[in-house]
């Protein structure tokens, strides 16, 4: 089953149960400051669950694409290298606005995957909150789901409510237990049910979470009932695509593998397995999609997200030994994958393509001179492990390097990025200038550009011995978060 099938029945299950089918918001969350892009399915109704709008139907169900590679959710250092980040992604749910609540919504989704899609019954294992004995109940006397198979998770994030299994809109508002619901791909696959020590593992992968928002929690922390209790839910679609075509890896699946050999065909990798080929065939679909919904590349914001992602998957082709602008060639093959499901696509097909080749012009104008530095730096540390930061931000600074991309760089050579070396116990602002002659400094004189802004170095503490064999408590410099370094850039004066 493709995955365009996949999306398809989805959403006619659910409309065949009374719901409307709504199509995608944008990826640009409009009249939501606290989003920097669409993340979620629900994005598009908070004000239908926090009561201030109302919709012609109580019930919906939607393909939502999203995007996480920047804010709270992002992704994008991960991308490449494991079998399930994207930037980009659809999120398939379901929702019930004070309609039907927790049983409905677990009877419409084993009825989804063990009916409809035909998955193994004895192949799924839940988990609910620890306290919601409801919905343990359903799943195990409703259901049928052996007692062994519905595993409780409780507070397990260090405060009250604070777990896997209870989901907050923020830190006030509507919220509520949730029920995850886990494919086991088999024994020859490591790793742990969830709960375990081993949960991070590929074998019980998460594919598909109910949430049911039944509280109210106000300033002080109390949980009031709901008086309509809503459902909202969230599936991925690659990944239930992955387990319906029997493959471990999203980017195994038929959508991501079409793209993944045009990135093939446009750099003249024959490594299908190169995790280059991975990053643009997710970056396309990224960068696309953003430009469609109306953001350019630009030097902050949004457009700076959008920035980043072209140049690394930029970088990426010139591994594979792109010299010229090659990505915007990848477009025409999204379109036919995806622009029947999105229309948009289609429309703006040739602004995409015009946009993504004029970026890829401008930078690989550069991109040679950095890279030759990049590697010579690389070349000079004789296996030392961490690469010069000065170096990096002079990268950064002078040839328009995300500090995300030297990093990328590096850790495929197993070497980290020493911005570290430039920590304080406190938090550490190193200010950039523009030059009359065009180039960049990290002190003046000059014309304001940038600031590169990292985190107050944090310590950890393990026991100890002093000269005299006494014990002491020593404290540790903890590594820096790369993804904690902020870089904030103005428009070239």
């Amino acid at each position: 089953m493709k995955s365009a099938e996949i999306r398809e029945k989805f959403l006619k299950f659910f409309e065949s149960k009374g719901h409307q089918i709504v199509a995608s918001s944008s990826l640009v969350p409009h009249d939501d400051p606290t989003l920097l892009f669409t993340n979620a399915g629900m994005n598009q109704f908070k004000d239908v669950f926090l009561g201030f709008d109302k919709r012609p139907y109580n019930r919906a169900t939607t393909s939502q694409k999203c995007v996480r590679a920047g804010g709270k959710h992002n992704d994008l250092e991960n991308v490449g290298y494991t079998a399930r980040h994207h930037t980009f992604f659809e999120m398939l749910g379901n929702f019930s606005f004070g309609d039907y609540f927790k049983l409905d919504a677990i009877k419409y989704a084993w009825e989804l995957l063990t009916e409809v899609f035909k998955l193994p019954k004895d192949r799924l294992w839940v988990t609910v909150y620890a306290e919601d004995d409801e919905a343990y109940d359903i799943w195990h006397k409703v259901i049928g789901l052996p007692a062994e198979r519905v595993i409780r998770i409780g507070d397990n994030k260090g405060a009250r409510y604070a777990s896997d299994n209870f989901w907050m809109m923020g830190d006030t508002g509507p919220c509520g237990p949730c029920s995850e619901i886990f494919y086991d791909h088999g024994e020859h696959i490591p790793g742990g049910l969830p709960g375990s020590p081993d949960e991070d593992g590929d074998r019980y992968i998460e594919i598909w979470n109910n949430v049911f928002m039944q509280f109210n929690r106000d300033e002080a922390g109390v949980m009031h009932l709901l008086p309509k209790p809503s459902v909202d839910t969230g599936m991925g679609l690659e990944r239930i695509t992955a387990v319906l075509q029997h493959v471990n890896s999203n980017y195994d699946i038929d959508l991501l593998q079409t793209l993944v050999k045009a990135a093939a065909r446009e750099t003249s990798d024959a490594d299908m397995d190169s995790p280059s080929l991975r990053v643009l065939a997710d970056h396309i679909r990224a960068c696309s999609f953003l430009i469609a919904d109306g953001v350019i590349p630009g030097n902050e914001g949004r457009g700076y997200v959008l920035r980043r992602i072209i140049r690394r998957a930029i970088r990426h082709g010139y591994k594979l030994g792109a010299r010229a602008a090659f990505f915007h060639r990848m477009v025409p093959d999204l379109v036919a994958e995806m622009g029947a499901a999105y229309p948009e696509l289609v429309s703006g097909e040739k602004r995409v393509t015009d946009v993504l080749k004029q970026e890829e012009e401008r930078f690989f104008s550069t991109i040679e001179h950095g890279m030759a530095i990049l590697e010579g730096e690389l070349a000079a540390m004789a296996g030392k492990g961490v690469f010069n930061g000065d170096t990096a931000f002079k990268l950064h600074d002078t040839f328009g390097f995300p500090l995300d991309l030297t990093a990328d760089v590096c850790r495929e050579r197993n070497v980290t990025v020493d911005a570290a070396a430039q920590q304080g116990d406190g938090n550490v602002v190193i200010d950039v200038y523009a030059r009359r002659d065009g180039s960049y400094a990290l002190k003046g004189p000059g014309a304001f550009a940038a600031n590169i802004t990292i985190p107050a170095r944090r310590y950890r503490e393990e026991p100890g011995t002093d000269g005299e064999g006494k014990p002491t408590i020593e404290r540790i410099p903890e590594p820096l978060d790369a993804n904690a370094v902020e870089v904030t850039l103005w428009p070239k004066p």
